[in-house]
């Protein structure tokens, strides 16, 4: 569909010229309805609106021009209110397609588009102070997924997970973890008022207490650092199961000991950017545009999570990369733009970093919100909502909506085996494909034999058809948009082209070359449901 449209846009930029019409960036799409053809211009409009001309003239006008010569895969063009041009492109572009999807199988909606070229993106990124939650898992599968399509598109990606390991939330976890070994030592210590709860805290407690010498250096420090690595562990074990894996770890303790952070804070102090107030140190915002200044260092001396964040971005910058991804919840909303201001002051070009917000999670189940406190440990974490169904659904539930739309992730449909989860839907259908081909071979139909692809003329195979040409173009748009859900929603709409086909057209009948036009389509539709459900990270299994 690509080269069809540069093969239009050809012809287009030919017409404008030779009728001395000014060049402008329009759009070649799908109109919203099949009637008006397959792909739609609004060129006429925006040249109508210079030109000051009524934009159905001006489409006439350039119609006139283009049925001049043949375009090629084009069987008629016309012209339609309030100016659009619309193309009818031939069935034989559609039919012969079906070979070049099935030559490239696995490679099929694959581009080159970002060869060359290195991003980083950073996601999940929760400090190791508990299992990861369910909002958690929205972060992994949105951040691994735009990973995946930027890998698909050509991009040399790398996969990074940052946590803060010196700040407050360590200090209260060391507390947490020490109050409760105290308590197996029988001797009398107050639980932090704003401690963590959970059993997690009493199993790391227990563990300390069942393998640490009878003397030791009972410091809060010793406790936080032990909790910290056993928590992380479980972390990586969390992430695996949903299959995420991380090229790298980079955590906030090394940006003090390097000096990068003390660095940071004397080069904005420099630049008259710092100054003292309160006993704390304050970022002087309002000097470049922002309404208020804000705290950098408390007056406890603790600095507050912009410092460390920004010495980061500054080294991820200095890693040149050509992009750089952050996945954050929307409570970072209104705290990011403060790194990316503080960056800008001392020369910084932050064009390249891109931040991705998503909105929280609420799990829905009986037709009730289940409620959850992750100090009080009342949470689902993401290990048990992947016991109760499996990473394909997790991962599809997580993406299956915009991550600028809250998600209300309803248990009762996620644990439904039926066609009427969206997963199952899509799984069903690459699994009715398999047994498809596999009755084919047993009927002495395989995709090895020749067939003649202008004999599927049947609307609905033509639907799938139209339907299977826009993936490479879709896949390469997306890893622009940065929108996952995307892909899903085309997947379903595939899927349930489909079934409808499936119903209307025996694909292994008496028709002998029939037979092999449609496993030869279906072959395709199969291919194009694989590589979409992989991009997502989900399984295509020949059975169900």
């Amino acid at each position: 569909m690509k080269s069809l449209k540069k093969t239009l846009c050809n012809h287009l930029d030919e017409a404008l010229s030779l009728l001395d019409f000014p060049r402008k960036n329009y759009s070649l799409i799908p109109p919203k309805s099949s009637s008006f053809g397959d792909i739609s211009s609004n060129i006429a409009l925006l040249i109508g609106s210079e030109l000051k001309k009524p934009a159905m003239v001006c489409a006439q006008q350039i119609l006139d021009e283009l049925n001049k010569n043949t375009v090629e895969h084009i069987k008629s063009i016309t012209v339609t209110k309030p100016g659009f041009i619309n193309f009818f492109v031939t069935d034989s572009f559609y039919q012969n397609y079906i070979k070049n999807i099935n030559s490239k199988k696995s490679k099929f909606g694959r581009s080159s588009i970002g060869s060359g070229k290195k991003v980083n993106v950073e996601f999940v990124s929760a400090n190791p102070t508990g299992p990861l939650t369910v909002g958690h898992g929205r972060n992994a599968v949105i951040g691994d997924t735009v990973s995946n399509i930027l890998a698909w598109n050509g991009f040399n990606v790398t996969r990074e997970y940052y946590f803060n390991n010196a700040g407050r939330q360590m200090r209260i976890l060391g507390e947490s973890v020490k109050a409760r070994y105290l308590e197996l030592s029988e001797k009398n210590n107050e639980f932090p008022e704003e401690g963590y709860h959970g059993n997690y805290i009493k199993e790391i407690a227990q563990e300390i207490f069942n393998k640490s010498p009878k003397e030791f250096d009972q410091t809060t420090e010793y406790f936080k650092d032990y909790a910290e690595k056993s928590i992380f562990i479980e972390i990586e074990k969390s992430l695996k199961n949903l299959g995420i894996k991380f090229d790298t770890y980079t955590n906030e303790k090394m940006f003090y000991e390097n000096g990068d952070i003390e660095l940071l804070i004397n080069e904005l102090k420099e630049k008259k950017l710092i100054y003292e107030k309160d006993g704390a140190k304050w970022f002087r915002a309002t000097a470049l545009g922002k309404e208020k200044d804000k705290v950098y260092i408390k007056s406890t001396g603790e600095p507050t999570y912009r410092v460390p964040d920004t010495a980061y971005h500054r080294n991820k910058l200095n890693r040149k990369f050509d992009l750089i991804i952050d996945v954050f919840g929307a409570d970072h909303t209104d705290s990011y733009p403060d790194v990316l201001l503080a960056l800008e002051a001392l020369g910084y070009n932050t064009e390249s970093i891109k931040i991705l917000i998503y909105q929280f999670v609420t799990l829905i189940k009986d037709g009730g919100k289940i409620k959850m406190s992750t100090r009080k440990a009342n949470f689902v974490t993401l290990d048990e909502l992947l016991d109760e169904l499996g990473p394909d659904v997790v991962r599809y539930f997580f993406i299956m909506r915009s991550m600028n739309s809250h998600l209300d992730f309803d248990l009762n449909l996620a644990s439904d085996q039926s066609d009427s989860n969206p997963v199952f839907y899509l799984q069903y259908a690459y699994a009715r494909i398999c047994n498809i081909i596999k009755h084919g071979e047993n009927n002495s139909l395989n995709l090895k034999q020749k067939y003649d692809p202008a004999i599927l003329c049947h609307t609905d195979e033509l639907k799938l058809l139209k339907h299977i040409v826009t993936f490479p173009e879709l896949v390469e748009t997306t890893s622009t948009t940065l929108e996952p859900q995307n892909i899903a929603t085309y997947l379903q709409e595939l899927a349930a082209l489909f079934h409808r086909f499936y119903g209307q057209c025996r694909v292994i009948s008496d028709n002998s070359k029939l037979s092999k036009a449609r496993l030869n389509l279906v072959s395709a539709v199969k291919i194009t449901l694989e590589n979409g459900l992989k991009i997502l990270g989900i399984s295509a299994p020949e059975k169900m």
